[in-house]
């Protein structure tokens, strides 16, 4: 679904476990989520249009 780069287990590519979509202050799109090994909080930007596809294949709109 969404995948993002775990900065405490410093894996990129991690696949996110629950994914949230937020719409940042500017307009852009964010990623919110937890790596499925340690359960860190991870994040990634994303363009509209990728964000649109992840909502799509699962991930929670949260705006």
């Amino acid at each position: 679904m969404v995948n993002a780069y775990c900065v405490k287990c410093k894996k990129k590519g991690q696949e996110m476990k629950d994914p949230a979509i937020n719409k940042t202050a500017k307009g852009g799109f964010m990623a919110k989520g937890a790596c499925p090994d340690c359960g860190t909080t991870m994040c990634a930007m994303m363009s509209k249009d990728n964000a649109e596809k992840a909502i799509e294949e699962g991930a929670k709109k949260a705006f």
